[in-house]
């Protein structure tokens, strides 16, 4: 009973599955995954999401007077992703994908937590442009207010490092407004990683999760490659100033290469649980 009233009080409030420490079990956690689970795209039958709490449309953003769509450098493939179908960006374009965040990413102004899930296929090195290539962004407006993101980085033809990123009110963590690349590293809110497992031939595993967000500098985010972690962004005062209804999770910016078994989550995964979602046969079509 005691454990059954620790797992309803962490979906109200978006902490953790189960109390720290507590062993639990593989049919448990699944079951705390299932639970937490607000959205999936699996592309195996469309654009649009599988699951979702709120519009499951994969909207296109582009340029004035273009037609409503994907465009040319957008694919849907049914065969070939990581299971089943997948999303194919066959090349940097003007249009921008995007999911709205309501029901998916619901935003709080005080305490916010989620995870993010997702398959890439891709060798940065060979298939992307020097510059920023970010694979996903939650964003509202410019990002003034705050900004969530993936992205690889490199100066001219040099080697692309990968990061995850959780920038706040920018006022709160680079007041003078410094351009990012100017910034000493360990100035700038995010992980970054130089050795990847990222290639064209296979399929790499991403999660980021971020906790207690709007909450001062106990807020952190976590990112997972293959199921492990690889740094966390901490210390930092992570206050955002979105306005939620208006949050957006944008795909494949600057981005070449695939990208399958995009999934949200309500609140940060635990270690185990990115481990159990790495090993799941089917992805997250496991859970559903």
């Amino acid at each position: 009973m005691r454990r059954l009233s620790l797992f309803l009080l962490s979906l109200l409030s978006g902490a953790r599955a189960a109390e720290p420490g507590t062993p639990v079990s593989a049919a448990e956690e699944r079951t705390a995954l299932r639970e937490a689970l607000t959205f999936h795209a699996s592309f195996d039958h469309g654009f649009d999401a599988d699951l979702a709490g709120g519009d499951r449309t994969l909207h296109f953003a582009g340029p004035r007077g273009a037609p409503p769509g994907p465009g040319e450098a957008i694919r849907r493939e049914p065969a070939g992703g990581r299971f089943g179908g997948t999303l194919r960006f066959l090349r940097p374009g003007p249009v921008r994908p995007y999911f709205t965040a309501p029901g998916m990413l619901d935003y709080r102004d005080q305490d916010w937590s989620g995870s993010v899930s997702l398959w890439l296929q891709v060798s940065p090195d060979e298939d992307l442009a020097p510059g920023y290539c970010d694979p996903v962004q939650l964003l509202q407006g410019d990002g003034s207010q705050g900004f969530i993101f993936l992205e690889w980085w490199s100066e001219g033809r040099g080697p692309k490092v990968f990061r995850y990123g959780v920038r706040p009110i920018r006022e709160r963590w680079n007041p003078e407004d410094t351009p990012w690349e100017k910034l000493p590293v360990a100035r700038r809110p995010m992980v970054q990683v130089t050795a990847t497992p990222f290639a064209r031939e296979r399929w790499t595993h991403v999660v980021f999760t971020f906790d207690r967000l709007n909450a001062g500098r106990v807020g952190r985010g976590v990112l997972y490659l293959e199921g492990e972690a690889r740094g966390e962004v901490a210390g930092w005062d992570l206050t955002f100033g979105w306005e939620g209804r208006d949050l957006r999770m944008y795909l494949g910016a600057g981005y070449a290469g695939g990208l399958d078994d995009l999934a949200a989550f309500r609140r940060a995964l635990t270690p185990a649980e990115v481990r159990t979602l790495h090993a799941l046969p089917r992805g997250i079509a496991d859970l559903r």
